[in-house]
């Protein structure tokens, strides 16, 4: 083989590792108009959940987030020691965690968090805490 093809090939080996390596193996992919969470690891969808985002006059974040942070017994500091069990926050204080309001699930009913019913928020918590979160993407969209 060529030496010059050699090299060619291996820089652009080089080049596409940092978009191979986008890929995350744990996707908590959230759709606003239908209040769902499908799951996705390793690019196989395995739940789909309702959730409850943020209800009139509140917003969830959109976009695209590497979660940040777990907090399995975590209590809100802004709204009253709400508790927030199997907490994955992504964007500052927006997590995705657990919820007793479990019947207003599949309708906007949060201050802008997503709210899961507390089985799946501990499923997703402990699956995020096996890939580590730097492998964990939260994909917020309409």
């Amino acid at each position: 083989m060529n030496r010059h093809f050699v090299t060619l090939l291996g820089v652009c080996l080089l080049c596409l590792l940092p978009v191979l390596g986008a890929a995350a193996p744990l996707v908590a992919k959230v759709n606003v108009s239908s209040q769902t969470m499908t799951v996705i690891q390793d690019g196989e969808p395995l739940y789909q959940w309702p959730v409850s985002t943020a209800r009139s006059g509140k917003w969830t974040p959109r976009g695209t987030f590497t979660a940040q942070w777990l907090s399995r017994y975590h209590k809100s500091s802004l709204y009253n020691n709400a508790p927030m069990p199997f907490s994955i926050f992504f964007r500052g204080n927006y997590a995705i965690h657990g919820t007793d309001q479990v019947t207003r699930l599949g309708q906007p009913a949060s201050a802008g968090c997503v709210r899961l019913h507390p089985d799946h928020a501990a499923t997703l918590f402990y699956m995020a805490e096996t890939v580590g979160l730097s492998n964990v993407r939260v994909v917020i969209e309409n």
